[in-house]
């Protein structure tokens, strides 16, 4: 099938997996109770800029740029990156680290894609380097913004400058002080056809008229310190030269920006999925109830069983779709695409309600990662595209295919 793993790749997971070992899992807690402190809103731990110069010197850093993108890749495929994201998603905040979470990973892709070169100088090189965060502003609170094409906010062009006028919602990472740069999408050729009328544009994240109206709640927590938006542009002014590939192609943007991002956050939430299932079978094995422990009940070992079953499917589904963007290329890997975003957040929300079960009180409380995975796979069956809209997608693709 094509999913061999090399040496090389073999020989990296295994120093990112002593890397977790050694410097993520002991500070786990920690970081949890430091951002869970309202004290320190919109903070990081002292430590965690440490991790990442640690982990940029061990060449643990940028892992999710696939070969395409060099000079600024590692050299790896998909195929290559896809368990090296298993492995730093065992802890939800991991990925970070290594400057392989999003929105950053696919804001640099369409810089190192589409970018001219002084864009990539100005804002792809400190994003490659850690200096700085950036956010994503698509998603809007009047349209129905599953569908990308019902964007309102206006670009509009004024000599050697384009004026932004609407509202954002759901734009993770511009809450944080390190976020200086935003990809903004909006309508910039309403007389166009339907997919070639909205552009985007970079927008400085401290440019005047952009006004934050909100901090937003997810399931009550406001995922500090990166967190999502809610954000006001009135009047917002940038350069021509910040428009991004060329007016009426935000929408292709969107669309190659999201391919890679959709293999990669399944392949994130498997090991995610997988770190429960650890903890569901330690502690099946460690707990005792009714004179026996858990592992001995039979109804135990079917939900471990359901847990590996589905995990498995999984991971070798979200293989299938990254082997076929290195063979075959994104136009071809579409209907895998949709496949693992439909599959990968409903997986892992079930292992997690069922790892919950298992360990009881224990499972909805701070001392594992299971209730945030819980709520990062529902939150993702919205966040990252609707169930329904990947189900349609599919399903229009698989009967053409099939009838053609």
């Amino acid at each position: 099938m094509g999913f061999e793993i090399s040496e090389k790749v073999m020989e990296l997971n295994a120093r990112l997996e002593a890397f977790m070992v050694e410097h993520i899992y002991p500070r786990e807690h920690d970081w949890d109770e430091f951002c869970l402190n309202q004290d320190n809103l919109w903070k990081t731990p002292s430590w965690y800029d440490e991790l990442r110069e640690k982990a940029k010197a061990e060449g643990l850093w940028n892992l999710f740029l696939p070969k395409e993108y060099e000079p600024w890749s590692p050299g790896l495929s998909n195929v290559e990156i896809a368990p090296l994201f298993e492995t730093m998603s065992k802890v939800t905040w991991a990925q970070s680290v290594f400057n392989c979470n999003a929105p950053d990973r696919g804001n640099m892709e369409v810089l190192a894609k589409y970018g001219t070169q002084e864009q990539q100088e100005q804002w792809l090189n400190p994003l490659l380097a850690g200096e700085i965060r950036s956010a994503y502003a698509m998603t809007e609170p009047q349209v129905a913004s599953s569908d990308a094409t019902n964007m309102e906010l206006e670009i509009k062009r004024d000599g050697d400058e384009y004026v932004l006028n609407g509202r954002k919602w759901w734009t993770t990472g511009a809450v944080n002080p390190r976020c200086k740069i935003m990809l903004v999408m909006g309508k910039s050729n309403p007389e166009n056809d339907r997919h070639r009328q909205h552009s985007t544009i970079l927008v400085p994240r401290d440019t005047p008229g952009v006004k934050l109206v909100r901090e937003l709640r997810v399931f009550d927590s406001l995922h500090s310190p990166g967190g999502e938006a809610e954000l006001l542009f009135d009047n917002v002014r940038v350069p021509v030269a910040n428009m991004i590939k060329g007016e009426g192609c935000g929408f292709e943007i969107a669309q190659g920006r999201l391919g890679p991002g959709r293999f990669q956050y399944a392949m994130g939430l498997v090991g995610a999925a997988q770190r429960c299932l650890e903890l569901m079978c330690a502690r099946a094995q460690e707990r005792v109830a009714f004179g026996e422990p858990l592992i001995k009940k039979t109804s135990v070992q079917h939900e471990i069983a359901r847990c590996r079953c589905d995990i498995e499917q999984s991971r070798l589904l979200t293989f299938q779709a990254a082997h076929v963007m290195d063979t075959q290329g994104m136009n071809a890997a579409r209907a895998y695409i949709s496949m693992v975003k439909i599959v990968a957040p409903n997986m892992a929300q079930q292992v997690a309600d069922r790892a919950m079960q298992v360990l009881g009180g224990m499972g909805v409380s701070q001392d594992t990662l299971i209730p945030h995975v819980f709520t990062l796979a529902r939150f993702s069956r919205i966040a990252d595209g609707p169930d329904e809209v990947h189900m349609s997608q599919l399903g229009k693709l698989t009967a053409r295919e099939i009838n053609s």
